[in-house]
């Protein structure tokens, strides 16, 4: 345990050191580069330069936000030409069906629950299908965008309420209570979309 605890520090170190001299685009990189193949702790670097600077976590949300959207757009390409064979040899033939039905009824919705969501949920694979699916390039953006700003804008009122030990906090009640987790965070967004259609039947009703 002393050892992993070792190892993890000087990593930590080590990545520090390299995003520095970056300034506040480190965030941004970092957020590209998990974005795309590689996969890096996010939760952990945003809550870390939230917790150095906290004037500048909004800052810090969006700048992690546009490069978590930039950097899906390599997956968004691979998907595009030819993901399909890539995203049946990772998942049962069921679980592709639901998917595809999933993002035939909501694309958007789709791919942002997912996104707000921390590890260990497969994103990736959700990138994938979105491009294999055909969703909408811009929206595609967007819809990435928009869930890791809740998810980043979260965790950094988290970060500023109670420090940098509630990555561990928040990464043990996700794996813990996953079911009660992405109930609640389901509810939020059907809220959200009743809530939608709602005015526009308004609007619709007053235009009449």
């Amino acid at each position: 345990m002393k050892t992993l605890k070792r190892i993890l520090t000087r990593y930590t170190k080590w990545l520090w050191s390299i995003l520095a001299p970056l300034g506040i685009w480190g965030v941004f990189v970092v957020a590209a580069i998990d974005g795309s193949f590689l996969g890096l702790p996010m939760d952990a670097i945003v809550a870390g330069y939230v917790y150095q600077d906290r004037s500048k976590f909004l800052l810090y949300v969006i700048l992690a936000s546009a490069g978590s959207a930039v950097g899906s757009s390599v997956l968004y390409l691979v998907g595009y030409l030819g993901g399909e064979t890539v995203l049946r040899r990772r998942m049962s033939s069921q679980r592709f069906e639901k998917i595809h039905r999933s993002f035939d009824q909501h694309k958007f919705w789709a791919l942002m629950f997912p996104a707000m969501l921390p590890p260990p949920t497969p994103f990736k694979l959700f990138v994938l299908a979105a491009a294999v699916f055909e969703m909408n390039f811009g929206h595609f953006l967007l819809a990435i965008f928009a869930g890791r700003f809740v998810r980043f804008l979260i965790l950094s009122l988290l970060t500023i309420r109670y420090g940098k030990g509630v990555v561990d906090l928040v990464a043990h009640v996700f794996r813990t209570h996953l079911h009660w987790t992405l109930g609640i965070l389901g509810a939020l967004i059907l809220l959200a979309v009743l809530v939608r259609q709602l005015r526009r039947r308004n609007r619709d009703s007053r235009n009449n």
